[in-house]
């Protein structure tokens, strides 16, 4: 493949994943499927379900089309292999044609039939009637949704792609194409998984994702799981009227001190380990005396005249918990991106230390 063709194609991909999964760059300069019909699609605060129901079959056509872009400006990039003559392209280019033409027409299709009757045939109209009462039909239940989505006391959180809203009445996740939807009075919640994170890459602070799986006592509505970060998950508990059931036996950290304490531990145990006798013993922790001393100050992060950091000469007095609590403690609360970088006082003789002077000992 020529050099244009090849820098055509690696654009148009990098390009055409950042469509179909948009970072926040995208987002800012108004490439998303949301934004360019923006005019078709109406206001998610005027009729969110209604505009869920357009959103997700635009974005579903509009990826599905993405092939055929590709294929269009390759008749351009390379005029050589006569791409825009079918009969004349390679065997393999008129395979991908014909995959390119048949993703949109299916998608098209597909559309149409949701579409039909009002948008009846559509997945989240079929799961919506299943609350209707008799008397009434799904725009009902959808009308109840829009009038609790435009409260200010809903919770939501999330990427765009990803996002969780509960209401006083649902619990709803929006992925790229679909909405998921369960009301709160029919619904249990798990907690399947925790994943924890040392750095985000947008706020340098660590962070813990839990994982939750909704799941109703309505066989006819599916289970979803829904993802957020542990700090979020008591106003999420206070928004919900089910308990949270904790079957994987996850460790939530709910304050940004714990999760903090978490990722010092784990950065302090790949720090060189400091080593003692055997015949030397070691006093019990002097914050929490229910812990043996293992962690001893040692200058490791510079030369030993280089740098704030200071040599301690202090035998060691402290655990490695009560360590990173004070660690913690001596931190600016108003600037949590900076505690990972920054130096505190030993608390015994007042030598500054960052986290790579703290060894543990073995």
């Amino acid at each position: 493949m020529e050099s244009p063709a090849a820098t055509f194609s690696l654009a148009y991909v990098v390009l055409a994943v950042c469509f179909v999964f948009p970072p926040n760059e995208f987002h800012l300069a108004g490439l998303t499927v949301q934004n360019l019909l923006g005019g078709w699609l109406g206001s998610e605060d005027a009729a969110f379900v209604q505009y869920h129901l357009r959103r997700g079959a635009a974005t579903l056509l509009a990826h599905a089309l993405l092939p055929l872009g590709y294929y269009a400006g390759m008749c351009f990039a390379a005029p050589e292999k006569q791409l825009c003559s079918f009969y004349q392209a390679p065997e393999g280019w008129r395979v991908f044609l014909l995959l390119a033409l048949l993703a949109p027409t299916i998608a098209g299709i597909l559309i149409y039939y949701w579409s039909r009757n009002g948008w009846n045939n559509h997945p989240l109209v079929k799961t919506l009637s299943l609350y209707a009462l008799p008397q009434s039909g799904w725009r009902a239940v959808a009308s109840s949704i829009n009038i609790e989505f435009r409260r200010i006391d809903k919770f939501a959180t999330g990427a765009p792609g990803a996002r969780v809203i509960v209401t006083d009445t649902w619990i709803m996740k929006v992925t790229t194409y679909c909405l998921h939807i369960a009301q709160q009075r029919d619904i249990f919640l798990t907690v399947v998984d925790s994943r924890q994170h040392e750095l985000l890459p947008d706020s340098n602070m660590p962070a813990q994702f839990l994982t939750i799986r909704v799941a109703s006592i309505n066989p006819h509505v599916k289970p979803f799981t829904i993802r957020l970060n542990s700090t979020e998950y008591g106003e999420l508990r206070e928004k919900l009227h089910a308990p949270i059931r904790n079957a994987a036996n996850v460790v939530i950290h709910q304050s940004l001190s714990d999760l903090f304490l978490e990722t010092f531990t784990s950065l302090v145990e790949t720090n060189q380990a400091y080593s003692v006798s055997s015949n030397q013993e070691l006093d019990p922790c002097i914050g929490c005396m229910q812990t043996t001393a293992n962690v001893k100050l040692l200058k490791n992060c510079q030369e030993l005249n280089e740098g704030e950091c200071q040599q301690c000469y202090c035998r060691p007095m402290w655990c490695l918990t009560c360590m990173g609590k004070w660690f913690a403690s001596r931190q600016d609360q108003q600037h949590p991106e900076t505690w990972l970088s920054s130096r505190v006082p030993c608390p015994t003789c007042r030598a500054k230390f960052c986290i790579l002077d703290v060894c543990v000992i073995r």
